[in-house]
C-alpha cells in the first residue's frame, strides 16, 4: 500500500474532474433541487412557527384559567387604593392554598343584587369572615364588638353606613361567606347593599396593581 491510498479504497482524486472549477460545479445541486430544498425549508419554518404560536396561546389560556387574570377597575368604589382604569392582577390559586383573610382585596362574580349593568365581576375588600358578627357604629366598623382599624379607607368618605342611603344592619356572617366593602365607602355598593358574598364565587385575590406604570404596587 502506497502513501496516497488506504487498503481497499482508491484515492478520491481519481474519481473527480481534473479541473477544480468543474469539480466545484459538479458538487453543487442543480436548480430544481435547490428550489425543492428551499420549499422544504420554508415549510419547516412555517411549521415551527405554527407550533410555537399554538404553544404560546395554550400556555396563556392555561395561565388565565388556573393561575392569574388581569382586570380593569371600572368605578371609584376602591379609591384611593384603586382608581378608575387601573389594572390589577389576580391570583386564582390563593384560596385553593389557604383561607380568605381579612383585608384581602378580592375579585368575585357580581351577585344578583349588585345591579352593576354589564359588569360581570366586582372588586372589594374583605371586612368580615364567616361566623363573625359585624356592625357599623358612628366611628367605625365593629367585628365581634371590637373596632376595626381601616387605614385603607378613603379619608374623605369614611362613614361606615354611607352607601346610597342604605344603612348597614348588624348581622352574623353565614358560614362559607364573607362581608366585603369598598375602600371608598361613599361610592361603593357592596355587602351593605347585597349582603355577604359566597366564598366559592371569589375568582381570586388581587395582589398587584400593574397599570399605570407610575402606580405599580403590591396590594
Amino acid at each position: 500500500m502506497d502513501a496516497g491510498t488506504l487498503d481497499g479504497i482508491d484515492d478520491l482524486d481519481d474519481h473527480l474532474p481534473a479541473n477544480p472549477a468543474q469539480r466545484g460545479r459538479e458538487l453543487l445541486p442543480d436548480a430544481p433541487t435547490r428550489r425543492r430544498r428551499k420549499r422544504t425549508n420554508g415549510r419547516k419554518v412555517a411549521t415551527e412557527w405554527t407550533i410555537l404560536i399554538i404553544a404560546a396561546l395554550t400556555i396563556a389560556l392555561l395561565i388565565k384559567a388556573f393561575l392569574f387574570q388581569a382586570f380593569v377597575i371600572p368605578s371609584a368604589s376602591m379609591v384611593p387604593t384603586l382608581k378608575i382604569d387601573d389594572r390589577i392582577l389576580v391570583n386564582k390559586l390563593s384560596y385553593r392554598l389557604h383561607d380568605v383573610h381579612r383585608g384581602d382585596v378580592v375579585v368575585f362574580t357580581a351577585p344578583p343584587g349588585a345591579d352593576q349593568g354589564d359588569v360581570d365581576h366586582l372588586v372589594k375588600r374583605v371586612i368580615g369572615l364567616p361566623g363573625e358578627r359585624i356592625e357599623a357604629r358612628a366611628d367605625a366598623i365593629y367585628i365581634d364588638g371590637r373596632a376595626l382599624d381601616e387605614p385603607y379607607v378613603n379619608p374623605n368618605c369614611a362613614e361606615p353606613i354611607a352607601t346610597s342611603g342604605i344603612a348597614m344592619r348588624t348581622q352574623t356572617i353565614p358560614a362559607g361567606q364573607v362581608f366585603v366593602m369598598g375602600d371608598n365607602r361613599c361610592e361603593s355598593k357592596d355587602s351593605r347593599a347585597f349582603g355577604p358574598v359566597p366564598i366559592d364565587t371569589i375568582v381570586g385575590r388581587a395582589f398587584v396593581r400593574i397599570w399605570p406604570p407610575t402606580r405599580i404596587k403590591f396590594l
